[in-house]
């Protein structure tokens, strides 16, 4: 391949290139996360292959893939970067100023696994996996941290080794961390009383009863934002902190395009009656995060800004990324370490 065919920033631009000598393709365009003009990703045919330019955009690193006509979709072959996701792998480029977490390099303590599933419940069966430290027992007390998406998040984002991490360099103390796989996810997390009394009443109880716990914290993203707000809102008390990453906080005033998601009078109705209390039901610690150019970042500060009314404690935080497991990882710390440190003092 030419060393002129690689994609690259350069300068004010974001340069997109694919080796096509024999122009065997008859188009290429670029699928991102950004909301571009669909006239500003077809790719033209240059010497050698296929090459769009772009103005680089308002993040600090940026997904994508190729969309070949006739192949279909496929990460870019000139770039090594490459980041897994729940809907499948995304070639991605850094843009100047972004850093990976520190963390990432840090040795994690040594640890285990352990499946805990939960059933019945009135949602069915829910696999569970307790992530623990090595060599305390489970009737020693610790603090409790619960993830939907919990594997995914894992995988993704990296959560067992932040965890392992930030224990084994002394930023959190010892605890214990419960991944809470998603069944039908969409029907579960989008303001299901069945699972947010699940969750409350079986759940949380069998975790507890396995493992001595105390100050047990949610989080969540997306659409398992919401339904850690909607669990503590419905069932008050039942945890001290909630971390809340890109939460789908949908209103029709700031998500009408989301209109056609098969919950969306469920998301919107528990949303407004949040919006419209002048009392809220209980107050735990309260973090949330949210990509400045994504979708979410205008439901996610009306929500921070309302539960802060209501007499939370909420910090909010925006990061210049999308809404991905990347973004969310690259926030854990200090926005979720802080909060934990809150809540745990």
């Amino acid at each position: 391949m030419p060393e002129a065919m690689v994609s690259a920033v350069e300068g004010a631009e974001v340069v997109f290139r694919l080796s096509d000598p024999e122009h065997a393709f008859t188009g290429v365009r670029l699928w991102e996360e950004l909301g571009l003009a669909a006239e500003q990703l077809e790719f033209k045919p240059v010497e050698n292959g296929w090459e769009l330019r772009l103005p680089r955009p308002s993040v600090h690193r940026m997904e994508y893939l190729f969309d070949i006509a006739g192949s279909g979709m496929r990460t870019d072959p000139t770039n090594p970067r490459v980041v897994g996701g729940a809907f499948g792998e995304h070639s991605w480029l850094p843009l100047p100023g972004y850093v990976e977490p520190a963390w990432i390099a840090v040795e994690p303590i040594a640890s285990s696994l352990t499946p805990l599933p939960v059933d019945p419940t009135p949602v069915g069966p829910i696999d569970v996996q307790i992530w623990a430290p090595d060599g305390i027992a489970p009737g020693y007390e610790l603090p409790l941290l619960l993830a939907h998406d919990g594997p995914e998040f894992a995988a993704y984002a990296g959560l067992t080794h932040y965890v392992g991490a930030m224990v084994a360099d002394g930023t959190l103390p010892p605890l214990r961390l419960a991944l809470i796989r998603p069944g039908s996810r969409n029907l579960w997390y989008a303001a299901n009383p069945q699972y947010a009394q699940a969750l409350t009443q079986d759940v949380l109880p069998t975790v507890t009863s396995a493992y001595r716990s105390k100050r047990p914290v949610l989080m969540g993203a997306s659409l398992g934002a919401l339904a850690a707000l909607y669990a503590e809102w419905n069932h008050p008390g039942s945890f001290a902190g909630l971390f809340l990453q890109s939460g789908s906080f949908f209103t029709l005033d700031t998500d009408p395009q989301e209109a056609k998601f098969e919950y969306y009078a469920e998301v919107t109705a528990f949303v407004n009656s949040v919006l419209a209390a002048t009392e809220p039901p209980s107050k735990p610690f309260a973090s949330m995060t949210a990509g400045t150019p994504e979708e979410n970042v205008h439901n996610n500060r009306v929500m921070a800004a309302h539960l802060s009314r209501l007499g939370l404690q909420v910090a909010f935080d925006e990061t210049p990324d999308m809404h991905n497991f990347t973004a969310w990882r690259d926030v854990l710390d200090p926005c979720l370490t802080n909060l934990l440190n809150r809540v745990w003092g």
